[in-house]
């Protein structure tokens, strides 16, 4: 198992940036994949963004050349969401994913996006 903690969501105009970090209680490197998924209230989760122990990388359409994952190799316990251009509709809670054989889940944070 491993424990997740998400954090870098907030209020945002259209069009700005925020970044979101997601902290591992282990090295990610040994984790299959690391993941962002994104969900509105009563609506399924989403997959947002993965990337897998080698380095591999996969987008939801909706974000693709706006949002990147990536992860820290110094610390090696951290993977980040840097997103640009930001939407109303990117508005929801982005939860951090890590596949160990099941699913690990951080808690959540918010991001809203303005018009």
């Amino acid at each position: 198992q491993v424990q997740l903690v998400e954090s870098g969501g907030g209020l945002v105009q259209a069009g700005g940036s925020l970044r979101l970090s997601c902290a591992a209680s282990r090295n990610i490197f040994s984790i299959n994949a690391m993941g962002w998924y994104r969900q509105a209230p009563g609506k399924q989760r989403d997959l947002v963004a993965v990337l897998t122990s080698s380095g591999g990388t996969k987008y939801a359409e909706s974000v693709k050349g706006r949002f990147t994952i990536s992860r820290d190799n110094a610390t090696k316990n951290t993977v980040y969401l840097q997103m640009n251009d930001l939407k109303p509709e990117d508005t929801n809670v982005y939860y951090c994913n890590a596949k160990t054989g099941f699913d690990n889940w951080g808690q959540g944070t918010q991001v809203t996006v303005s018009s």
